[in-house]
């Protein structure tokens, strides 16, 4: 029996016939307007070949869409919204579609997230799945789960022949893939699948393996085709984790996609036989920006486009593989018969080959052929690290603009000239002898304009500081406290000479700047154990001020700046510039900045002030003690400030595991005068700097007198530690231990000066 009722718009009739008209059938295509989840309800239950739901406009809450039926190929079941854009799935809503032949369309998910482990999922459970469907023109932000942690898929893509195109995933920050092609049944692999034109907004750095924002495939079923073409999208600044795109599988396409300033790679992780074609990584000299990561055989990659791209490592503009002898499933097969053709390889600062080699890994690529490619480094370097024996790669007809490596004897000859942009945008070079090396003229760059959709804006996740209004402040009781209530995102607060006492904690959900309107007049005091706490959407800056715990309460453990105690969602950053803070002091171990479990800063940055008198830790971002993989702060920079007398650690700063998925963390630490630190007897981390597992450190140009030392553990991923012209009076030599490698610490210690 069909549904009818007071939301039905129209009704056609199908006239369906069968081979030589012999016989006919007539059915109704009914279009029904619902306005709430029971008329849905109600209406699902007998959709037929042709029937279109359509959403009434609004918000709807909490709404599980179950969207079940067999369509037919000519005559699909539609749902979709009554105007693109303006029907909202908010609080814990998802979808799930089974059937044949479904259509959905025009759908926003914002504001909550899914109850379920996907958003959107081409399957209402395990056996029952979506074949022929197609999702188009959704978009999926910021819906993500409120534990960072927490795993989930945006969309899990099931069955066989479905398409998920022109839609906007923008914002992920939780723990879990963006989008996913699953091949856990026979009825999902060698798919067909095909999954285009989609924007991949920007997704924040995880700080943690599990940030990828497409997958195809897992390792358990690697060694099975999938089938899937991923063609015409852009992916704008994904910076999850070092997978920007991980392929677990074998005989799909990816071609013609934009890689947008993203951080990582497109890696050929498992599976065999997959082709790389047509794609363009625009890295604009962004850190560890990164191209492509060949595994495994039969992989073919051709006419790519590679330029500014920075990356290194595992994360590097190029990257071939070494193996695992006889590897199980789920580690490194060898790279065999991978044929690298005709690729523009432009300012690319790394390519590595036969990388990862170490006792496991030992399986060097082999019958690999790289030819008619071009390689071009305006800084005259040659781009390539050879790891271990690479004779099985055969280099041949490859160009040059005459950089010598002697690790790669032949097959890449000098001829390239000037290089000038094509109308694609694209460098070439001028030379018409070489216009045959390299990626195509042809070759039609995929712009963020081409994908997503048309109404909705794609916007950025992060509000610059100082970019909302300038509000000025007068010192008042609880002036600063209701300044900072009444801001919007993006403010600066500009405080009037005087002092400013805090009865209330101070808390930072926004972004948000408070600033001295003349550095050195300003005096902030608080009354609480904790002067201000960055929560969930908030990021702080403070300049010029002069900070004094004069006025704080006589408690052990006192903080003046931490974030949230557990659970934060959203990246934070923190920024302090020519300020003092003294006199912290009130008890012992008052720390000057701890973060919580589970936070997560972008960039912390300290310039140009003075610290004295400070009895607990400086910089605590050592929380993530259950060794995931996991930490607290990608980039932290301290640099041309003084500190006298700070007992604690000034910077404890931990990463542990063996997870070699990320970037971070990263500690500038230069241009400091430190006198008398470290060393009180409740510093728990023993030393003035203590780093465990943190990837690239830079401490240089310090002047370090009295204090405790610099001890440095190295874990996983090849971690480039430089300790160079500094000057240490009665202070102890840096340590470095090396907690996972073999033989002496891969650390440079260079012209420091040791006076005792």
């Amino acid at each position: 029996m069909r549904a009818s009722g007071i939301h039905r718009l129209l009704a056609a009739t199908l006239l369906t016939c069968g081979q030589a008209s012999i016989f006919c059938t007539q059915a109704m295509a009914e279009e029904y307007l619902v306005g709430d989840q029971k008329e849905y309800a109600e209406v699902a239950k007998s959709l037929e070949a042709g029937d279109t739901v359509v959403l009434a406009n609004g918000v709807w809450r909490d709404f599980e869409i179950l969207f079940a039926g067999k369509g037919e190929k000519e005559n699909p079941i539609t749902l979709k919204a009554q105007d693109k854009g303006k029907v909202i799935l908010s609080g814990q809503s998802n979808l799930r579609l089974a059937g044949e032949y479904l259509i959905v369309s025009g759908l926003v998910f914002k504001d909550g997230y899914s109850p379920s482990s996907e958003v959107v999922a081409f399957r209402r459970n395990k056996q029952h799945l979506a074949n022929n469907s197609r999702v188009t023109e959704i978009v999926i932000e910021d819906f993500s789960k409120p534990e960072r942690m927490e795993s989930d898929y945006w969309v899990g893509i099931y069955g066989k022949n479905n398409r998920f195109d022109h839609s906007h995933l923008s914002g992920k920050r939780n723990k879990g893939v963006t989008l996913a092609v699953r091949l856990d049944s026979e009825e999902s692999r060698e798919n067909h699948h095909r999954i285009d034109h989609n924007y991949f907004g920007p997704r924040p750095t995880l700080g943690s393996n599990g940030g990828e924002s497409l997958r195809i495939g897992t390792s358990h079923y690697s060694l099975t085709d999938s089938m899937t073409v991923v063609e015409n999208n852009f992916f704008d600044r994904r910076d999850g984790e070092v997978e920007i795109i991980s392929v677990k599988s074998g005989k799909n396409i990816l071609r013609n996609n934009t890689f947008y300033e993203s951080r990582g790679t497109l890696t050929l992780r498992h599976g065999n036989g997959n082709l790389i074609e047509g794609n363009v990584f625009l890295g604009n000299g962004v850190d560890h920006t990164g191209g492509i990561r060949v595994i495994n055989a039969d992989q073919i990659v051709r006419n790519n486009y590679l330029e500014g791209l920075t990356g290194y490592r595992f994360g590097s503009g190029f990257t071939v593989m070494n193996g695992v002898p006889n590897s199980p499933i789920n580690r490194y097969h060898r790279v065999v018969n991978a044929r690298i053709d005709n690729n523009s390889f432009i300012n690319v600062d790394h390519i590595h080959l036969a990388a990862g080699s170490d006792q496991e890994r030992s399986a060097v690529p082999q019958d690999s052929i790289v030819s008619g490619n071009i390689f071009y480094t305006e800084n005259g370097q040659s781009p390539f690290s050879v790891f271990d024996d690479i004779s099985g790669i055969t280099f041949k007809g490859n160009l040059s603009n005459g950089f010598v490596d002697r690790k790669i004897h032949d097959g890449i000859d000098e001829g390239i000239g000037k290089l000038r942009r094509a109308e694609n945008g694209l460098l070439y070079p001028v030379d018409k002898a070489a216009a045959k090396k390299g990626a195509s003229k042809d070759l039609r760059v995929t712009t963020k304009e081409m994908t997503g959709v048309s109404w909705y804006p794609k916007s950025e996740l992060t509000t610059p500081f100082n970019s909302g209004e300038t509000i000025n402040v007068r010192p008042g009781e609880d002036a600063l406290f209701d300044a900072i209530a009444s801001a919007s995102d993006g403010d600066t607060l500009v405080l009037e000479k005087g002092t400013y006492n805090a009865r209330k904690r101070l808390q930072i959900d926004k972004t948000l700047t408070i600033k001295a309107k003349k550095a050195g007049q300003v005096t902030l005091t608080g009354e609480r154990p904790v002067m201000f706490e960055i929560v969930d959407g908030g990021s702080l800056s403070l300049d010029g001020l002069v900070i004094s715990g004069a006025n704080s309460p006589d408690n052990a453990g006192n903080t003046l700046i931490r974030t949230a105690v557990w659970g934060m969602l959203k990246n934070y950053r923190f920024s302090m510039t020519n300020s003092r803070v003294e006199n912290l002091d009130t008890n012992h171990s008052y720390h000057f900045f701890d973060s919580g479990n589970r936070a997560f800063a972008d960039d912390i940055t300290i310039k140009s002030n003075t610290f004295e008198n400070i009895t607990g830790d400086f910089l605590r971002l050592n929380k993530e003690q259950d060794d995931l993989g996991i930490y607290n702060a990608e980039y932290v920079t301290v640099s041309g400030n003084s500190f006298n007398k700070v007992q604690g650690a000034l910077v404890d700063l931990y990463r542990g595991g063996t997870d070699e998925s990320t970037f971070g963390p990263h500690l500038e630490f230069s241009h400091n005068s430190v006198h008398a630190s470290g060393e009180g007897k409740r510093n728990k981390a023993q030393a003035l700097i203590k780093l465990h597992g943190v990837q690239v450190t830079d401490i240089r140009d310090n002047r370090i007198e009295n204090s405790a030392g610099i001890v440095v553990v190295h874990t996983v991923g090849e971690p480039i530690t430089r300790i160079a012209r500094n000057q240490f009076f009665k202070t102890p030599l840096p340590g470095v231990k090396e907690l996972v490698a073999e033989g002496p610490h891969t650390a440079v210690l260079a012209n420091n000066e040791v006076k005792n």
